[in-house]
Formats: C-alpha cells, structure tokens, sequence
C-alpha cells in the first residue's frame, strides 16, 4: 500500500462542530505489535488493509482479517494487537461531531457491534480510499479534509453489511435540531439546560432523556464541550484575553473557565495558546 511503514496526522482545526478530525494515519504494523488497555476520548476506527489481529473489548475478543474493520468509542477500554505471523497493516482515523453518532448508528456498528463487514470487496476498497486521502492529504486545507470526511461516514454507512435503514423523520430529530440552534444562538449567555428544555416545549427530565439518547452525550456535558470548542477557537485565531475569551463563553470567573477548558483539552488556555 505504501513503501512507508508509518504515516501519522494531528488535525488541529477546532472550527467544525458537525464532524471534526483529531488524528489519523497509516501503519504496516511489526509481529506482536499492541495498543492499549487504553480509553479514546474519541471515535476511532481502523480499516484492516491485509494481515490478521485481535481486538480486545467489552470482555470480548475479535479476530479481524483484511478487508474488515473495527470502531472503537469514546471511553471504551480496549486492547488490540497484530498477528504473530500474519500482522496487519491498517490505516485510522479519530473523529467526534454532532452527526457521528447517528451515522454510526445508521451503519450498524458500535460498542455492541464493533467489527465493521463490508457488502462486498469493492465497497471495502472504497471506504478505504477515502481514509487514505485525508491520511495522504494530511497537511492540505482543512475543509476539504473535513468534505473528505463526511464523505468518510456516507461510505461507512452505505458499506456497511449491519447498516439499519433510514427510518422516516422522528420527533426527537425536531427537537435536537430546535435545541442544538438555542445552543448556537445563546452559548455566549449564561443559560441552563431548563432554558434549553423550555425553549423545545418539554420538560427537562425528558429532554435529557432524548438529547443523550440521539447525541450520545447529556445536554450538560454537551454545552460544556461545545463553548470549549469555541474557547479554542478563539485562542487559535485572535488575541483576545484569555478573561475576555472566558466571558465570551459565558464564564465570568476566568478560573472557573480555565479548569473547564483543562478537563477538556488537558491543558490550560494558555498552554494550548502557546502550542
């Protein structure tokens, strides 16, 4: 596949909210080579290109050969490593957004069905392809990595042997759609998730209820990742205070925002300015 035996990307753009990247690459892994016990803080998936290799999750063990594929989610421990004479060769790609989950849903897999089976070899090869330009394409622009990766999740669903068919539009859809443009529209404001419920018609036990059910997140951990992202933004592209940016994203207390932004990006704002 290629005379390198390692390819590794960071994409560092925080602007895209609907699908973003974090890392991704290529590798014609050594005998025995492992990963893990280790948590994401992200989706990953990996496309198996040729060789053999286990996936340890959910006390389960997973015997992937070429031209298949496994998911790994968010906080999900797993462990994974090539064959003893027959290693794998695979290429990956760490993503997370507002439109992952239902696509991952739409294509069957997840931590209940982790092994990712095309309809055929062909369309295998397809969803290959596109991981393998934006692995190839590391350091070109950003939006056509990210068009890049939409196509991604359109061929992981159309591809996929478990895919579930769309079903018609649900209420909870409307909902999400109504609450995600509150969010948008009010980040910058010091407003609740009661605020949220209210602005959609429903009580907040129930609106938390069906936020975590389609976004996989709750609507407290999703507000706070979604004005940290912004922060992000902010510290990248302007030189704002570091107090002006905290109070930009609704935090009057710059010490209260920094701690925010530590427990998501790991590192102060200052720290992730200066990187």
């Amino acid at each position: 596949m290629s005379d390198n035996h390692v390819k590794f990307h960071v994409f560092t753009d925080e602007r895209f909210v609907d699908l973003n990247l974090y890392q991704f690459g290529y590798e014609k892994c050594e005998s025995m080579h492992s990963y893990g016990p280790y948590a994401r803080n992200h989706y990953l998936f990996h496309y198996v290109i040729s060789g053999k290799g286990t996936l340890y999750a959910n006390d389960k063990e997973y015997h992937i050969t070429g031209g298949h594929g496994f998911l790994i989610e968010p906080q999900e421990i797993t462990s994974y490593f090539a064959d003893a004479d027959d290693p794998w060769e695979y290429a990956w790609i760490e993503f997370d957004g507002l439109r992952v989950r239902e696509s991952l849903q739409l294509a069957g897999i997840g931590a209940h069905q982790p092994i990712y089976t095309p309809i055929n070899r062909q369309e295998g090869i397809l969803l290959l392809n596109e991981i393998m330009y934006i692995v190839d394409n590391g350091s070109t622009r950003p939006m056509s990595l990210i068009g890049h990766a939409f196509l991604f999740l359109d061929q992981l669903i159309s591809s996929s042997s478990h895919q579930v068919p769309r079903s018609g539009k649900r209420l909870s859809d409307f909902y999400m759609k109504e609450a995600l443009s509150f969010i948008e529209q009010n980040y910058q404001r010091d407003i609740s998730i009661e605020d949220i419920a209210n602005f959609c018609g429903l009580n907040r036990s129930y609106f938390g209820k069906i936020f975590r059910k389609t976004m996989g997140k709750t609507p407290q951990e999703f507000l706070l990742s979604y004005r940290m992202a912004k922060a992000a933004q902010l510290l990248k592209e302007t030189s704002l205070s570091i107090s002006v940016i905290s109070h930009t994203v609704s935090y009057q207390n710059p010490l209260h925002f920094s701690r925010a932004f530590k427990n998501i990006y790991g590192c102060s704002p200052r720290q992730y300015r200066q990187k």
